[in-house]
This record gives C-alpha cells, structure tokens and sequence, in this order.
C-alpha cells in the first residue's frame, strides 16, 4: 500500500499527524488517557495533559504488560497481535477514517478480545481499511489487562480496564468529530473479553450518553466474577508477591513481576456456593460486579441502544483443537456452551424485553478448514469477515486461521455489509429478535 505521511487533526489535547492510506486516513498511537505508571496503574483513568506542537500518530503505541499466549498449531499472531511492547503510554486509540474533514460518518469504536489478560490494537485483524472505505471511522481501543486492568484490589476502584474503554468513549465523544466521524452515532462493538466488557457497557449507568448502538461478538453477558471470586484471585497474587492485597502494596511491584506470577493464578477453583466458574478455569481475570450485565441492563443505557449479538456454533473448538491429540467434541461444546452461548441467549433475551425490538442477533456458522478441517467455527474466525480481510494470506494455509482453502465468496461482504449497514441505521438487515419472534440469522452456516 502506498503511505505519503502528512494529514494532521487538531484535537483538544494538541495536533496528531497521520498517515495517507489506500482507503482514507490513519492516526495511530493517539492518548486518551495519561500513561498509568506506578501507583496510577492502580487509579482511574485521567485525561491526558495534552502536548505542543504535532504528534506522531505514525507508528504504532506501546501495548498493555501481557504474556505470550500459544495455540498449538494455530497462528494466533493476527489475533493477539505482538505481545508486549513496552512503554508507558498505551492507553491510546488508533483511528482510520476516510477523511478527517468535518464529515459526520458512523463511527465504530472496536474493544479487542484476550482473556482479560492479552491483546492490542495492533493485531492485524483489526484492520480498519475496509470500514474507511465504506465511509465508517472505526476507532481500535487499548486498555489495562491482567493485574493492572482487572485485579480486585483494596483501595482500587474494580475494574480498572472497564473504565479505560469508558474512558475512550468519552473521548470519542469529545475528539471524533475532528476525524470526520458523527459523536450521535456511535456503535461500540467487541468480541470475547471485549464482547463481554460491551455488554458491561450496556449495564452501566456512567455509559449512558456514550454510545447509540452496541454489537456483542461471542461475549459472555453472565461472565463476571461475583466479590467472593474476585478475591480468591486477589489473595493467591498477594501471597505470589508476598504483599498484602492492597493497591499500595501493589504499587511498587514491576509489570514483570505481575506477569511472572501469572502462573500461580491459573487454574484457581473458583467455584462457590452461588457461583460457578464463569470463564470455566480459561482465565483468572474478568469483571467483578454482584450483578451480571444480563440481569442488570435496565441500570445502564441498554434500553435506549441497539444490539446485534450473537455467537459461533462451535466457540469452544479453539481450546480443543489446537493442542492436538484426539478431539473430545463434547468437552468443546460443553465449553462453548458456558463461555459464550448461555450468557448470549440471556442478555439477547433481557435486552429484547426492554428495548422494543432493536435487538438483531446472529450464529456465524462458517467452519474453517484449519487444522485439517477440525478447527470449524470456533471462536474468532468470524473476526476476518467483520473486518472484511478474509483473503489475507497471513490467515490461510496449514497453520492459518481460515485454514488452508479459500474464504467462501461473498461472505466478507455480506458479514462486513451487515456490521456497517447496523452501525448506520440500526438495522443489519434481518428481523429483530424478540421474545415472541426469536429470530437468529444464520451467517455462513
């Protein structure tokens, strides 16, 4: 693709110089926060003090203190991005647009997937040429992870890395007009750990205002830790640290110390008298809140939003699969089940009451033909079409996500279509779903 560097943006914190693409303009590595150094790992979200003169929005940002997750024999590169790239600011967005000319187009603000504990903007999925192109401004969202992000903690407001997406918003809010995006008509979307911290959103009180439209890509709407499990966690890092679980006595301890006792923290029981595992022992992090977002929505903007939402038929593949050896089909469908398809169902259910139907859900039910045709439609491999980069050839062959054949034609465009269509009008071009008409569009099935 050819680049020539000089569109720049004025914005309230100061001007960001970006790069000419093939479909509009990129700003990369723009704040929307201060660095969370120190103890401010530990503290909410401030705005950025702002700089002089133009900023580089050229290059990539610093990414989240993270560990290396492997697939097996599946490149997830793509999805998780880098890894860890060290640096102090990463609370930052990166915005591609098709002109940052005053025009109000829809905007969509992305909130990556990872466990809670990994991920960035800078994976490659996340691709934001084909939304410019259809005259979109996509925003990709960086936030707090693991311990720093997630960690119950006295003296810490709970979930850090929540209010950092809610932070991102407001400056949506605030800064997207200059990048020719419309601030009235948001739609925030996620998939995984990022569906879920959606439909968080949707629950929340200090959300209303921020966003018109919500889309929710096999996210968990019953997927929170309830207080008594947040703290098991809490006490089995204190006691890996040797400090006590307080945000002061965290303060002082490295990012590289948090991640090497990472370890410690999988495979936890979680289990209590009132609550199973919601994330089923896959991570030790999630949010902490004494209600689920799906019972919960009439206390944040849910009723006034709408929302696309949705799974894959066979989420839980991707942690069967990979790791080789004979597949035990039913322990990944049981998987998928808890993780994704119960918590979906109950939040498209409680929304559709609420909301008069501007509920739209959807099963994506295209099988990849990775690892020997085994992989299927497990968790992530809509995110190519989303994004409308399914022919990419870093996703195809042995070790690829979609596999070793090409994507089924047409299907990008009528995955992506539907997105931006909903992100426009509301509407992604089936009937809603509601309790006496439960509509679910069948996408590549």
């Amino acid at each position: 693709m050819s680049q020539q560097a000089d569109p720049a943006v004025e914005t309230p914190a100061g001007a960001v110089r970006g790069l000419r693409a093939e479909f509009g303009e990129r700003y990369r590595a723009v704040p929307y926060a201060a660095a969370p150094t120190g103890a401010g790992r530990f503290a909410p979200p401030v705005p950025h003090p702002g700089w002089s003169g133009a900023r580089d929005g050229t290059q990539p940002s610093p990414t989240a203190p993270q560990p290396a997750r492997d697939f097996g024999g599946l490149d997830m590169i793509p999805y998780f991005g880098p890894g860890w790239m060290p640096g102090e600011e990463y609370l930052t967005v990166d915005v591609h647009t098709p002109a940052a000319d005053g025009g109000r187009r829809p905007v969509m603000v992305f909130v990556h997937g990872g466990g809670f504990v990994t991920g960035s903007n800078r994976a490659a999925l996340y691709d934001g040429s084909a939304f410019a192109r259809d005259e979109v401004v996509l925003v990709t969202v960086n936030y707090r992870l693991g311990i720093p992000g997630f960690l119950d903690l006295a003296g810490a407001p709970a979930n850090r890395g929540l209010l950092d997406v809610l932070a991102a918003l407001g400056w949506v809010r605030e800064t997207v007009a200059a990048f020719g995006g419309d601030p009235g008509n948001v739609t925030v979307f996620g998939q995984s750990a990022g569906a879920t911290l959606v439909g968080a959103l949707l629950a929340a009180p200090q959300a209303k205002g921020l966003f018109r439209r919500a889309i929710v890509q096999s996210g968990n709407g019953t997927g929170a830790f309830t207080p008594e499990q947040a703290r098991r966690v809490t006490d089995a890092a204190a006691a890996a640290l040797g400090v006590e679980p307080t945000a002061e006595a965290f303060a002082p301890v490295t990012d590289e110390r948090f991640l090497e006792i990472l370890p410690a923290l999988a495979g936890l029981d979680l289990r209590t008298g009132t609550a199973t595992d919601p994330l089923a022992g896959l991570s030790p992090f999630s949010l902490v809140l004494p209600v689920q977002p799906a019972d919960g929505l009439a206390d944040g903007p849910a009723g006034d939003v709408d929302l696309l939402i949705g799974t894959n038929t066979e989420e839980g593949r991707l942690y069967v699969v990979p790791q080789g050896g004979p597949e035990p089909a039913a322990k990944a469908a049981a998987l998928g089940e808890v993780l994704f398809e119960t918590g979906t169902t109950r939040m498209a259910e409680a929304h559709a009451r609420i909301s008069g139907g501007r509920t739209h859900r959807y099963s994506f039910g295209y099988r990849s033909t990775a690892l020997d045709g085994r992989l299927g439609a497990a968790h992530t491999v809509e995110l190519p079409f989303v994004f409308d980069i399914a022919g990419e050839p870093r996703l195809h062959g042995d070790t690829g996500l979609l596999g070793p054949g090409p994507a089924p034609a047409g299907l990008a465009a009528r995955v992506h279509g539907a997105w931006v269509a909903f992100a426009r009008t509301g509407d992604p071009g089936w009937a809603a779903y509601t309790p006496q008409r439960p509509v679910v569009e069948v996408l590549g099935g």
